[in-house]
């Protein structure tokens, strides 16, 4: 219903001569990284997609070192894993994007593309978050429950899966998921 009612008054504010721009792919989005390069998403056309909100002081946390290990097996096929450190959840990323680099890399000798803390929830919620939990997809839609859901994005830059928390990386459900689009 929050969103229904900051599109109305978002048509309200703008006229109804003036376009809202909805995105319709992940590809539409820009984000900056974790050292502050500004990256298009669409440099990644034609990969597959794993978007992860991360935390440092979370219990699943040392699914850093699984999404590593599955970014490792599988980057060569096409996969990416993008990681969104965020702090909405319990203070559990409370650092800067240089302290969560480091903790990254020192702890889980993580490779994968790191972007900047974004918020992940709430009224500040982030566009590329507030577009991916409102896409329809086979499980579920809506607000993200915790750190470290993930959301599994085709080749064309449509969202086509989203796991909680509790899929690890290295589960059954999620690497399936994941071949079944390389």
């Amino acid at each position: 219903m929050k969103r229904i009612t900051s599109l109305l008054l978002a048509v309200l504010t703008l006229g109804f001569s003036d376009s809202i721009n909805m995105a319709d792919s992940v590809y539409q989005f820009e984000e900056k990284s974790i050292s502050g390069e500004v990256i298009p998403l669409s440099s990644y056309e034609g990969k597959v997609l794993l978007i992860v909100n991360t935390a440092s002081e979370c219990g699943y946390t040392p699914q850093y070192k699984g999404l590593q290990e599955l970014y490792e097996e599988y980057q060569d096929e096409g996969l990416v894993i993008l990681g969104f450190p965020a702090n909405n959840f319990g203070g559990q990323e409370p650092g800067s994007d240089e302290e969560i680099a480091e903790f990254c890399e020192l702890n889980y000798g993580v490779s994968f593309p790191l972007f900047t803390k974004v918020s992940v929830a709430g009224e500040d919620i982030h566009p590329l978050f507030d577009y991916l939990t409102a896409e329809q997809n086979p499980d579920f839609t809506g607000d993200i429950g915790w750190n470290f859901e993930k959301f599994l994005v085709d080749r064309e830059g449509s969202l086509t899966r989203r796991f909680r928390s509790k899929v690890t990386p290295d589960s059954n459900e999620l690497v399936s998921a994941v071949k079944e689009l390389l």
